[in-house]
């Protein structure tokens, strides 16, 4: 069994070396690729402003958030570090995540999490896609991965859409079948069908004098003197 977390964040900004801060945060367990329908969300204080820019994207204002708790809560970083566990972590553009992840995690006294634990759907796509865009909503379109229920930017909305773009990304729907060889006999392939003896044989329908019309047509004739067709003796 292979079990993977699927995450997403959304932020105050675009780097956390500038204080900025996460605000959302969604998790969604897959295991063999197939999600679990287990999930994490939160949403957190971030104790600062918004970017209006990053506002618009995702929606979320300071006022809505004032009343949540902050990243360094037991009900935020403990609860996310008992869903992950040791399992690997897979993000879109992975490298933004995993900054602004880490720098929730010092700020709340844990150890951050090592880079070798994340897969990158972006690099993936990149290298299945070269030159073209690989946004994920770019993905979502090419793979016929529905959008209906994506307004904004939302972090458990797209964790949601991005688990079934790393199934796609990972070998497709194929994934879900299970095409294990069956190895059947020849001989259990084939119906065999068994008649009975006719209970009640047919009557003759040929008389004694054509019989023998026929026996001596094909002595005159053919030089044979059976069915088989052995010459007969002059």
């Amino acid at each position: 069994m292979t079990r993977e977390i699927v995450l997403d964040t959304e932020t105050t900004g675009l780097d956390p070396k500038s204080g900025h801060r996460v605000i959302e945060l969604a998790c969604v367990e897959i295991v063999n690729l197939l999600p679990t329908g287990r999930t994490l969300h939160r949403y957190i204080n971030p104790e600062r402003d918004i970017d209006p820019e990053a506002e618009r994207i995702h929606g979320l204002s300071r006022e809505f958030l004032r009343d949540k708790p902050v990243f360094a809560a037991d009900g935020v970083v403990d609860a996310f570090l008992d869903f992950i566990g040791e399992a690997p972590l897979v993000a879109h553009n992975a490298g933004f995540d995993r900054n602004f992840i880490n720098s929730e995690l010092v700020r709340a006294d844990r150890a951050p999490l090592t880079a070798d634990r994340w897969t990158d759907t972006l690099a993936l796509a990149q290298a299945r896609f070269p030159g073209m865009p690989n946004s994920l909503d770019a993905l979502c379109k090419r793979f016929k991965i529905s959008l209906v229920e994506r307004e904004k930017h939302g972090a458990l909305i797209d964790t949601q859409l991005l688990a079934e773009v790393y199934l796609e990304l990972r070998g497709g729907r194929e994934a879900r079948l299970d095409l294990a060889t069956v190895t059947t006999p020849v001989d259990a392939a084939i119906e065999r069908v068994v008649h009975a003896p006719r209970p009640r044989p047919l009557t003759p329908r040929l008389s004694d004098a054509e019989a023998a019309r026929h026996q001596a047509f094909i002595i005159k004739e053919l030089r044979v003197g059976n069915l088989w067709g052995l010459p007969v003796d002059d």
